[in-house]
């Protein structure tokens, strides 16, 4: 076992991006045109949603800007995204839809497109695969001829969908279908299961002509092959409802051609091939970017991670691998992150920081344009702040942001804008008292900025005050245009990509929202806190505004707060950390302690974990029912689906009876185990083994032993230690390190061109334009670097061949597509 966790390669998905706007939303005529549609959007793998957009009020042109990223933890052939119209007495209803299959979500990567959308049809909304056998026999039939028998045989399913939130109960027909004839035989129905095995077989004859008969090696004849299929339907069961189409596929007879056992997977299509009459629904803007990982073995990557954490012992700083991946890739903004998380796991980001501010700040020649640029040096910074500062900024703007985005407060003060009816000195004092109680929780907070943040802004304003000695506000701005400009400001500006707030916010509470993050800004740029500065603004009511705020407690303040945080004096700490909410959320949770399997014993909670602590309660925000302490917590596990007969469900193991929870789809139950096995990781009680089903009816369903206190049938999930805080997959990280380099290999070649031309000409290169954008201090050892990440991204390559190899066409792993001819 341990060998083949060893040889392994794991797939990880992930998907990033953003649902921008729709625009002429609904049939353009006709009775079911509306004027003031209310939208929203949903994502959907298959046909499980997995994310949902808030409600836009009345607009054919609705702007949601709704940012997401989520983990995909299963297999997946189509990503959808679905634009409902809100109903206030009857259902929502589909306005249309936006379908990309996996294989062609490359194209559209990293970039907005246009998509048209197509009409929501039950009968093209399927998923799912189908495991079939076909043979053919030779019979002799009672007057003494010969024919053919073909048997199908289905075998089982995969993957069908949902209905009504529930497991289906599946049956399948297969038909024989010619140009005369269309003969249909039927599976017995499967009980709430979304993989039914069926594993029934069915006997279709197929007639030939006497000239036939007295062949010994009898073969199809070609052109009646030709006119024959197979074609499977599935269905769910409706009992006394109408059933539902769940997917079909038609396989050619003619396969059998060459060859009289064919095995194979295939997926399941839309009836008719999908094609439906297609009226101008409108358009949706996206931003969509998958990803897909291809994880070696962590030995494989040993190299080029030592390679990577030497970085900031390389001297001069430009020669080292973590800041030519950076000089390489400068224009992809993705390029950084993967290097700062696994300099961050590693403990080796602040000397990197450090060492590459230095180099930046010896090409600055001016105090007041300190860090302004979009460098290697601020953009590892910015991605710190992000990563390390999450839990910081949660602490410290969730509150007064919630006030401010639920309170909804008129605070417009351009008079511009001033709608019919506005106070604009209402206004004015509605906006002034956000921007205190936004100040004040910036300003109170050095307590809580993590030691990380507060060593690097240490090096900062030390590193800042070396390189401009004779100007005093230097140390202040060198940590400010970070703190303030690049963490607080951005936050308050776009709370929904801090995970602050649910949403994107609506226009109203956005434009407030703008005009504090101005504020806070412009308050914590020490340079500009003096009363000459205020020329710098373009707009004279953000002139009048701002000089409310000048006054010397508003800059002690800042000073104070700037000092705390970046100060060589360490914080005291109280020895006891700050409860933090690490996931909340809606889900299902079985009563606990039952015996019986039933509906009445799943009720609706709102689940919450900290750091200290996994609790449930009847609705948010009330008194919990249940609180188990996170040291408590032995193991977390997902459930069989045949447990309960229900999906994406998984379970806590603690000191008393198991809790068994069901959460809304597939990513919200990977991301539930995921936080609980590792605030928990380090218990000293975890257990080693444990049941993936029920205890009912006296035995445990899946290793059927009569004892309740058996211990488990199956290991535990190992957990990567990690810091919590974190989540850093430090091979995930280098993978997608060495995917970067690869894709930039031309980039890296000219580099190396760049070394050895510098090397031996002694001066700078003759084709500077091809050279300049690189920064070569020292060619010789730059060369060095370089060459030694060619050969570790040869060795890679050769591990990646050596180890993936594409999966058969029909088989599990790459089912074939669409009828086979």
């Amino acid at each position: 076992m341990a060998e083949e966790e060893d040889t392994r390669i794991r797939i990880l998905q992930s998907l990033r991006g953003k649902i921008c706007e729709g625009k002429n939303l609904g049939p353009c005529s006709g009775p079911n045109r509306q004027r003031d549609l209310c939208t929203f959007c949903t994502i959907s793998l298959d046909q499980e949603e997995v994310f949902r957009t808030k409600v836009f009020d009345k607009s054919l042109s609705p702007f949601y800007g709704e940012d997401f990223y989520f983990e995909i933890p299963r297999p997946f052939q189509c990503l959808s995204f679905y634009v409902f119209a809100k109903g206030v007495f009857q259902r929502d209803l589909p306005v249309g839809k936006v379908s990309i299959r996996k294989e062609e979500l490359c194209k559209f990567s990293g970039k907005e497109h246009w998509f048209g959308l197509q009409p929501v049809d039950p009968n093209s909304e399927v998923q799912g695969k189908v495991h079939l056998e076909m043979r053919l026999n030779e019979l002799i039939i009672e007057n003494g001829s010969m024919c053919q028998q073909l048997l199908v045989r289905i075998i089982e399913c995969q993957g069908l969908p949902l209905i009504s939130g529930q497991n289906c109960d599946p049956y399948a027909t297969v038909s024989l279908v010619g140009p005369a004839r269309s003969d249909q035989k039927k599976t017995k129905v499967k009980k709430k299961t979304s993989d039914p095995q069926f594993e029934e077989t069915f006997n279709f004859e197929v007639t030939r002509p006497n000239s036939y008969t007295k062949k010994s090696n009898f073969q199809v004849e070609e052109e009646d092959i030709e006119k024959l299929e197979i074609k499977v339907d599935l269905w769910n069961n409706g009992n006394l409802a109408q059933d539902v189409f769940l997917g079909e596929t038609r396989v050619s007879v003619k396969i059998l051609r060459n060859d009289h056992i064919h095995r194979a997977w295939y997926l399941l299509q839309p009836k008719g091939n999908g094609k439906s009459k297609t009226d101008d629904l409108g358009s949706l803007r996206l931003n969509v970017t998958y990803t897909e990982d291809n994880v070696l073995p962590s030995a494989c990557y040993t190299p080029l991670r030592t390679l990577l954490l030497k970085s900031p012992d390389i001297k001069p700083i430009s020669a080292s691998a973590a800041h030519i991946l950076g000089d390489i890739c400068r224009e992809r903004y993705e390029a950084v992150l993967p290097v700062v998380r696994l300099l961050l796991h590693h403990s080796r980001l602040v000397p990197f920081v450090s060492a590459i501010t230095v180099l930046e700040l010896e090409n600055t020649q001016e105090a007041n344009t300190i860090f302004r640029g979009n460098s290697l040096a601020t953009r590892c910074i910015d991605d710190m702040m992000k990563i390390v500062g999450r839990s910081y900024l949660t602490v410290t703007l969730k509150p007064v942001l919630d006030e401010i985005c639920e309170s909804n407060k008129t605070c417009e003060i351009d008079p511009i804008k001033l709608k019919e009816g506005d106070n604009v000195e209402v206004n004015k004092e509605n906006l002034q008292g956000y921007v205190q109680k936004v100040f004040s929780s910036i300003t109170q907070s050095s307590s809580s900025c993590p030691p990380l943040m507060c060593d690097v802004f240490r090096s900062l304003r030390h590193m800042a005050s070396k390189r401009f000695p004779d100007d005093p506000h230097v140390q202040y701005s060198a940590v400010s245009s970070f703190v303030f400009l690049r963490f607080f400001a951005v936050a308050v500006l776009s709370p929904h990509t801090f995970q602050l707030r649910p949403h994107h916010p609506d226009l109203e509470v956005s434009r407030t929202l703008t005009l504090i993050s101005k504020t806070i800004q412009t308050l914590g740029s020490w340079g500009s806190l003096s009363k000459n500065k205020l020329s710098s603004f373009k707009e004279s009511y953000m002139y009048d505004f701002f000089k409310s705020f000048q006054e010397d407690k508003c800059i002690e303040k800042v000073k104070k707060f700037l000092d705390e945080i970046s100060s060589n004096i360490s914080k005291e700490s109280s020895g006891v950390e700050d409860s933090v909410v690490l996931k909340e959320g809606e889900i299902q949770k079985r009563a606990q302690g039952r015996k019986r399997i039933g509906k009445r014993n799943f009720k609706k909670r709102w689940l919450r974990v900290t750091n200290r602590e996994l609790s449930y309660h009847k609705h948010r925000g009330k008194e919990a029912l249940c609180i188990i302490p996170v040291k408590n917590i032995r193991a977390v596990e997902k459930l069989y689906e045949s447990a309960f007969n229900r999906k994406n469900m998984f379970q806590v193991l603690h000191n008393e009876k198991p809790l068994y929870v069901q959460a809304g789809n597939c990513v919200e139950a990977s991301e539930w185990v995921e936080v609980l096995s590792q605030v928990s990781r380090c218990n000293p009680d975890r257990l080693g083994t444990f049941h993936p089903s029920a205890y009912v009816s006296g035995a445990w369903l899946c290793c059927r032993s009569l004892s309740d206190s058996q211990p488990g049938c199956k290991p535990c999930t190992p957990t990567l230690l990690a810091n919590l805080q974190l989540d850093i997959d430090c091979d995930r990280e280098t993978e997608r390190i060495f995917s970067l380099l690869t894709s930039s290999y031309s980039k890296l070649q000219k580099m190396e061109d760049a070394c050895a031309s510098i090397a031996v000409y002694q001066g700078p290169p003759r084709e500077q334009d091809d050279y300049s954008l690189f920064t070569i201090q020292d060619p010789k050892e730059t060369f060095h670097t370089v060459r030694q990440i060619t050969h570790i991204l040869e060795e890679l390559q050769r591990e990646h061949d050596t180890r993936s190899g594409t999966a058969q066409y029909g088989s599990q792993e790459n089912p074939i597509v669409g009828k086979t001819s």
